[in-house]
């Protein structure tokens, strides 16, 4: 039985990431289905069937692409939340303020009162409160 699966999975695609991303949201649909929302149990079968297609594909090429699309996406994601989680334990000490012309973070340490900050980008100088 074994043999026949591998015989039959070859030349297909198989699972990634996205794969992955795909079922746990269908099974996220179908925990909210038991809520009464029918809506969800109709789109986490949807998600199950189009995860299901992409292991099966024999596209390799296309599914790549969107193995490929899906880790950006997720990469611009995961750096978002690093850089907000940064900034939100540095509020403590310091002030993060942006630059009016360029917009470049600049972060200054709190309690020394108004202050004169040049930004180290293009050179503008402001004046905040820290």
């Amino acid at each position: 039985m074994r043999e026949k699966f591998y015989r039959f999975m070859q030349g297909r695609y198989g699972g990634d990431q996205f794969n992955r991303f795909l079922m746990i949201l269908a099974l996220f649909c179908f925990a909210l289905s038991l809520l009464g929302a029918g809506f969800f149990y109709v789109l986490g079968i949807g998600l199950l069937i189009y995860a299901y297609f992409r292991m099966l594909s024999k596209n390799i090429y296309k599914r790549r692409e969107e193995n490929a699309a899906y880790m950006r996406y997720e990469y611009r994601a995961r750096q978002r939340f690093a850089t907000w989680k940064r900034d939100m334990s540095q509020r403590r000490t310091h002030h993060i303020y942006k630059c009016p012309s360029c917009k470049q973070k600049i972060r200054i340490p709190r309690g020394k009162g108004k202050i004169e900050v040049r930004c180290p980008k293009c050179g503008r100088t402001f004046i905040k409160r820290s």
